[in-house]
């Protein structure tokens, strides 16, 4: 994608996106958030999660147990421990995924930046 296509960022989401940095815990728009739609990347506004596969991880992000087909690119972090979720499309930082948590079915948490996201009503 061109990267002049990108929607503009503040020093924020900048922070979050592009240098791979996280948001305070229980400070993002999205964390006791549950309104019916999409989640896209605030980037490129690519589609990443559907709304009813977020659940309250209680962990300070939103959580999500499953993301849109293709949309998510897992790779190691560079901390060598957790393994870190960009956006596919445009290789934005989203958060982390952790497995074998047991907090959902599906057994995965996605953790989710409010910052990397836009919330799109269904």
């Amino acid at each position: 994608m061109d990267k002049s296509a990108y929607n503009p960022l503040s020093v924020d989401e900048r922070y979050v996106i592009e240098e791979k940095g996280t948001e305070r815990p229980f400070t993002g728009e999205y964390d006791d958030f549950y309104e019916d739609g999409v989640y896209i990347c605030r980037r490129c506004n690519a589609e990443l999660y559907r709304s009813d596969t977020k659940f309250d991880a209680h962990c300070g992000w939103p959580a999500f147990d499953e993301e849109i087909q293709g949309a998510v690119t897992r790779l190691p972090d560079s901390d060598g421990q957790r393994i870190e979720i960009e956006c596919t499309t445009c290789g934005g930082h989203l958060g982390h995924v952790f497995l074998g948590e047991r907090l959902t079915e599906k057994n995965t948490r996605h953790c989710v930046n409010s910052l990397s996201m836009k919330f799109v009503s269904a």
